[in-house]
């Protein structure tokens, strides 16, 4: 009996096996590069470039939790063995925690199963060496160009006066935050973050970036080169009445 059902269980595994294959070739790369648009906040694909999540560049046969650049990955990926192929992807985007359990990632999973197949057909060829598309993390938005995200990382070192910070200053529960090009604009403080980009695309020392973070102009991150400077930067300043 023990050895029916296990020959009946493998018969099942290779169906299935071989079903979520067929679906997987059929997958649309144009509607995957949309179905992206929603992970790009978080993952880049450019090589080493990570964000909340680590790069996905070259993620084919990699091991689960392997990337050497990305610092942040939970006990539960690193030790689970996973190598990143078509049918583990698939397996992932549909339910990260059911697949690794005690991972991470916030992602609840992507339940339709085209969907799935589209953005492993765009992954699959964008995640290649050389091929990230030219747009990611190419975008400039303006300060209050919306919220961050959708792939637009920009260059903070070719950031342009309107974003460029000369001066922050509090009172009561009120930033000032004045730019380069003259312009001073005032966030409650809980509307403000405040952050810090070490990498290559990361402010000059000393040259905060300001980028808008709410879609209605109120919320904005200034974007420092590294932590110590965000309190010599800030000083208590009342403007007078």
């Amino acid at each position: 009996m023990r050895q029916h059902m296990t020959a009946t269980a493998m018969i099942a595994i290779a169906a299935a096996t071989m079903a979520s294959s067929a679906v997987l070739a059929q997958g649309d790369a144009a509607r995957g590069q949309r179905v992206f648009n929603a992970c790009a906040p978080c993952h880049s694909l450019r090589p080493d470039q990570n964000m909340t999540g680590p790069s996905l560049a070259q993620l084919w046969h990699r091991q689960a939790g392997g990337l050497a650049s990305f610092p942040r990955y939970s006990p539960a990926l690193k030790s689970s063995g996973i190598i990143w192929e078509d049918q583990t992807l698939d397996e992932w985007l549909k339910g990260p925690q059911q697949f690794i359990p005690g991972n991470e990632m916030t992602f609840p999973g992507l339940r339709n199963a085209q969907q799935r197949a589209d953005l492993l057909a765009f992954l699959k060829d964008a995640t290649q060496e050389g091929r990230a598309p030219a747009t990611q993390g190419q975008g400039r938005g303006g300060m209050m160009g919306g919220m961050m995200g959708a792939g637009n990382v920009p260059n903070l070192k070719a950031i342009g006066p309107d974003q460029r910070v000369t001066t922050v200053t509090i009172c009561g529960d009120t930033y000032r935050v004045t730019t380069a090009d003259g312009r001073t604009r005032s966030f409650w403080e809980r509307n403000l973050r405040f952050k810090t980009d070490s990498s290559s695309e990361g402010p000059e020392p000393g040259a905060p970036a300001i980028l808008g973070t709410g879609m209605m102009g109120d919320r904005a991150a200034v974007i420092f080169a590294a932590p110590a400077e965000i309190s010599a930067f800030v000083s208590a300043n009342c403007p007078n009445p």
